[in-house]
């Protein structure tokens, strides 16, 4: 299988092509440190055989989480739990990514407020967020720079830069969410200039060894939003110092969308041939062969697995067992298949 041949991701190698895609466990206390279920809960899943392993959206900055439970890696005192994921992820084979995010003005936690290129809130049931000035945007810059440190520091072989879901890069990303009319919105450059500060400074800290992505949501779903012609645009601005695309879509309006097997699939084929850039394809891939069609169709270089790895943590030893690669199923778990 395509699959479960190696990869090489920037300068690292992964053992396969199977990526666990970022899922907010909302399972930390309000300091933003990892615990117990965590360290389990990321093991088990190095364990199952995935490649690659990116951590939930983890918040640079206290404003910055999704809610009170995220995890965070703005204080030096959070780096001790991540590096005890990172430690156990790697133990198993599997190379330990980690995703550093903001997420603007879709921020529910409660003791901060929550910030936004536009004071715009996202429904009615989320606060209106306060329009960050030139100032604030310097700090968010270097939040993502500190929180890449101290990615580093922890042991993770990846960082990913959150771009994607309507959070903090995004909104400023899109006609929808940023009305400025200074140096960050209205042109495309401008609006990109945000991200291109966050993704120049990050590369520029971090080292050699360690590769760096950016997930996107390549549609809003909207009217005068983001589509993948003007993702395009986007990741054509900012692919210099990027070592692969994760291609997603959606999450900057309360919009419905329609979901079905392999949704996001063409974003990610889009980008990886029009802006000659490796994707991670993701979204309700849930079988072999969907899976082997995209790689060896060349889609896609990697395949991100969400909700399915939830659902059943050890599906890549299934791949494994199938393919008659025994040697990829560790040696208790063997009498399993």
């Amino acid at each position: 299988m395509k699959a479960l041949e190696k990869y090489k991701l920037g300068n690292i190698e992964l053992k396969n092509r199977l990526v666990m895609s970022p899922m907010c466990m909302y399972s930390a206390k309000d300091d933003g440190k990892a615990n117990d279920f965590h360290f389990t809960h990321y093991e088990t899943r190095a364990i199952g055989g995935v490649g690659l392993i990116i951590v939930e959206a983890t918040a640079v900055m206290p404003n910055g989480r999704i809610s009170d439970h995220d995890l965070g890696i703005w204080s030096d005192e959070q780096i001790e739990g991540l590096r005890e994921i990172a430690s156990r992820i790697k133990k198993h084979g599997a190379r330990a990514g980690i995703q550093i995010a903001h997420a603007g003005r879709k921020s529910e936690a409660t003791k901060t407020e929550p910030i936004a290129p536009s004071a715009l809130r996202f429904s009615e049931d989320y606060r209106t967020p306060q329009t960050v000035d030139e100032r604030q945007i310097h700090q968010v810059v270097q939040a993502f720079v500190d929180g890449a440190k101290r990615a580093v520091t922890a042991g993770f072989d990846y960082i990913e830069i959150h771009g994607a879901h309507g959070y903090l890069n995004h909104e400023f990303l899109s006609y929808v969410t940023n009305l400025r009319e200074d140096q960050f919105g209205g042109s495309l450059q401008n609006r990109c200039r945000l991200l291109n500060w966050i993704i120049d400074q990050v590369k520029a800290a971090i080292p050699e060894h360690v590769a760096l992505g950016l997930r996107v949501s390549a549609s809003d779903y909207v009217v005068g939003g983001i589509d993948g012609d003007e993702m395009v645009k986007i990741i054509d601005q900012v692919k210099e110092k990027l070592d692969i695309v994760h291609t997603s879509s959606g999450g900057l309006a309360p919009v419905t969308m329609h979901v079905y097997p392999g949704y996001q699939i063409r974003f990610a084929e889009q980008i990886k041939h029009e802006c000659q850039v490796a994707t991670i394809a993701v979204g309700l891939i849930t079988s072999i062969e969907m899976i082997e069609e995209v790689l060896n169709n060349n889609r896609s270089d990697l395949i991100a697995l969400g909700r399915l790895l939830l659902r059943d943590p050890y599906f890549p030893l299934k791949m494994y067992h199938q393919s008659g690669v025994e040697e990829g199923i560790p040696k208790a778990y063997k009498r399993g298949f």
